[in-house]
């Protein structure tokens, strides 16, 4: 069962890890130039109490790393392609390929098959969101510090544990999609409707 999973998400599995790959070489750049200049500006230094011009340190960093404040926004999306493109397939897949049946004749129950399904696509899903929810906060740091803090808007959504409880909840709004579809474009539909509208 493990072998199959993998033979039938490994595409999905490998465009996730390009996406990671083309991911860790935009933040890690990125990123090391904002801690350099969040420290060399005197910003760390005046957000621990050791300055009285935090205002206008924090507005020349703003100024010029403001903008990529934006692609926190799109690291909110991450979560729920996950939920697109690994959950709702999970099963819509199975039962409107028809492969389902072959599968419970070849001496694989019904609760094992899904639990042993299940089981390995949440494992993969909280250790792929653990490892980009620590990357992502690493990243956004000096971001959030210089401006709203941790809780400001689109900084707490992709930082600690947030993202691993978003992309749980997106992967289990697949996979209940695809059972309740059965097929995979309205599946994808459905995770993609009210994964929004749980977003607002």
């Amino acid at each position: 069962m493990i072998w199959l999973t993998w033979r039938q998400h490994r595409k999905q599995t490998l465009f996730a890890a390009l996406a990671f790959a083309l991911l860790t070489a935009v933040m890690v750049p990125t990123g090391l130039r904002m801690y350099a200049v969040f420290d060399s500006s005197g910003l760390a230094a005046c957000q621990a109490g050791r300055g009285s011009t935090c205002e206008r340190v924090a507005n020349q960093f703003d100024n010029q790393f403001g903008s990529l404040g934006f692609v926190a926004i799109l690291f909110m999306l991450l979560p729920l392609l996950v939920g697109l493109f690994f959950g709702a397939p999970l099963i819509a897949r199975e039962v409107e390929g028809g492969t389902h049946r072959l599968v419970w004749t070849q001496g694989v129950s019904r609760s094992r098959w899904s639990t042993v399904k299940f089981a390995l696509l949440g494992v993969a899903g909280v250790l792929l969101s653990t490892v980009y929810a620590v990357g992502v906060s690493w990243w956004i740091g000096p971001l959030a510090a210089a401006g709203a803090g941790r809780f400001g808007y689109g900084y707490f959504d992709v930082q600690g544990i947030v993202p691993v409880g978003y992309t749980l909840f997106a992967l289990a709004l697949g996979i209940f999609a695809g059972t309740v579809w059965s097929r995979v474009l309205p599946a994808m539909a459905t995770t993609l409707g009210a994964s929004s509208w749980y977003g607002h």
